[in-house]
């Protein structure tokens, strides 16, 4: 298994969407994947105002300290330095890598959603810390980005890596081992966490299969 990066102490990552959580507050929700043991989560609302994301923002930073746990900020790198998260995520028409590097400075994260190998290579080349890479799997939330790029993408992928790639998009506990077969010992999720019943007992379920790092 190929080490993650000293800089990336999670292998398992989650993504909200407080419209996949059936109507519970998000905030209790995320709560109950940290007991289960996730260790970083990305705010990704992208529907709220500039103040409703950040009264949100400084909530989620409430709790994942509480666990001592990761705060990564979909792409507002303003919004992340006002909480004092940890990073941010960056789409493909987000601000440049290195330009958020240059704001962000050395010591915060900087992931990147990637769903080709051509936009995987250039995220590492310009100093992502980590990549999303997906959907893997059919996906509604991830459907505006295509058809899915399968476990055979991912397998092409991971060796050209030096940084952790999380598979994203459709993985469940019924096809999580058929992802890690490819290579890919890091996970994301939303809904498999977020919609759950019980959510604590579905992250456990997760990172019980996951190597250890």
């Amino acid at each position: 298994m190929k080490l993650l990066s000293s800089r990336i102490d999670f292998n398992f990552y989650l993504i909200t969407d407080r419209k996949q959580t059936n109507e519970r507050d998000l905030g209790a929700v995320v709560e109950q994947a940290l007991r289960g043991g996730i260790r970083a989560v990305q705010l990704r609302e992208k529907d709220l105002s500039s103040r409703e994301l950040y009264e949100l923002a400084c909530e989620m930073r409430g709790i994942t300290s509480r666990y001592e746990a990761r705060l990564i900020i979909n792409d507002r790198i303003d919004i992340a330095l006002a909480v004092d998260a940890d990073g941010v995520h960056l789409g493909c028409n987000s601000i440049p890598i290195h330009q958020a590097r240059m704001v962000l400075g050395e010591k915060r994260l900087i992931g990147a959603s990637c769903h080709n190998k051509e936009q995987a290579i250039t995220a590492q080349k310009e100093g992502a810390d980590f990549i999303t890479f997906g959907p893997v799997y059919s996906t509604p939330s991830k459907a505006v980005y295509g058809d899915p790029v399968g476990v055979e993408k991912l397998h092409e992928i991971i060796p050209l890596m030096n940084i952790p790639v999380f598979a994203l998009g459709g993985i469940k506990n019924s096809n999580v081992a058929e992802v890690m077969a490819a290579a890919s010992h890091c996970i994301a999720a939303i809904s498999a966490v977020l919609s759950a019943e019980d959510p604590c007992l579905a992250a456990k379920n997760f990172l019980s299969v996951l190597p250890p790092f």
